[in-house]
Parts: structure tokens; C-alpha cells; sequence
């Protein structure tokens, strides 16, 4: 829980922008950010729906594995797994808001 709390006082660029499109259930559902699952902590989720936005930076090419178990763990929980860049993020949001809404009609 502290890490959570830690996380959300210390997000990324990335996580600023796309935060402004999630929050107050602006795409019609809640959004959580540093949101706890079992032992891992996602970066946005939306619990109605069971979908959860990983956004990853230049760092997640090196633990490609860590990032396979994890998804593979929260798809186990019943929740759907959608990663962006935070370069996607950070120069083409409306693809990844449109992308988000499909996502979450489906």
C-alpha cells in the first residue's frame, strides 16, 4: 500500500497525461492509478471493466519476462492487460484514448 501511495506521488510524464484523460470517469467508467493487485501494482485500472493500462518505458525491454509473468498472473484474476509506450503516450494520446475506448466497449 505505501509503494502505491509512493508511486502516485511520483508518476511519470506519461502517467500525468494519460491520467488527465482517465480521471473523473471521463471515458464513462473509474479509473484507478497505482491501483494493488495480489503483490503487483498497475498503473491505471478499471475495476468494472477488468481491464488494466500498463504504460511502459525504455526500461521494460529488459525485463520483457517479469512483464509476461505479471500479465499472465492478472489475466489469471480475470483482467485484460493493454500496454502502451509512454512514447505513444507522449506523442499521439488520441490514438491511445481511442484504443483505451475500444478496449473498453468490447
Amino acid at each position: 500500500m505505501r509503494r502505491a501511495i509512493s508511486l502516485r506521488k511520483n508518476t511519470t510524464p506519461a502517467e500525468r497525461k494519460l491520467w488527465a484523460y482517465l480521471r473523473r470517469s471521463q471515458l464513462g467508467v473509474r479509473f484507478r492509478r497505482q491501483h494493488a493487485i495480489g503483490n503487483f501494482i498497475v498503473d491505471f485500472c478499471c475495476i468494472k471493466k477488468k481491464i488494466i493500462i500498463e504504460l511502459d518505458g525504455s526500461q521494460h525491454l529488459d525485463s520483457q519476462e517479469y512483464d509476461e509473468e505479471r500479465t499472465a498472473y492478472l489475466e489469471t484474476r480475470g483482467y485484460r492487460v493493454i500496454r502502451f509506450w509512454n512514447n505513444d503516450v507522449m506523442n499521439d494520446i488520441k490514438n491511445v484514448v481511442v484504443a483505451i475506448t475500444y478496449a473498453l466497449e468490447e
